[in-house]
């Protein structure tokens, strides 16, 4: 470790000093329940046709956004035109 850093928690700033400090201290004493650890963001893949993916490309270029958020729009948009019909 970098001399010039401190360790978060021990402020320690060698690993043998902050394995000394772990030592004696329990990680739980400084875990807050009420935060999460980790923020995670949910993504899959779909495959899409390589034609389509271009023109996908294309049309998000156009307008100054990524293929993702043209994605998301288009699928919002024909879920809530499907959700009128079957709603009608």
């Amino acid at each position: 470790m970098d001399a010039n850093n401190l360790s978060s928690i021990s402020q320690e700033n060698t690993d043998e000093k902050m394995g000394e400090f772990w030592d004696s201290h329990d990680f739980t004493d400084f875990d807050d329940p009420n935060t999460p650890d980790v923020n995670f963001e949910i993504s899959c893949a779909v495959p899409v046709e390589v034609e389509l993916l271009a023109a996908l490309e294309k049309q998000a270029h156009k307008r100054g956004i990524q293929v993702e958020t043209l994605v998301n729009l288009w699928l919002q948009q024909k879920l809530d035109e499907q959700k009128e019909k079957t709603a009608a």
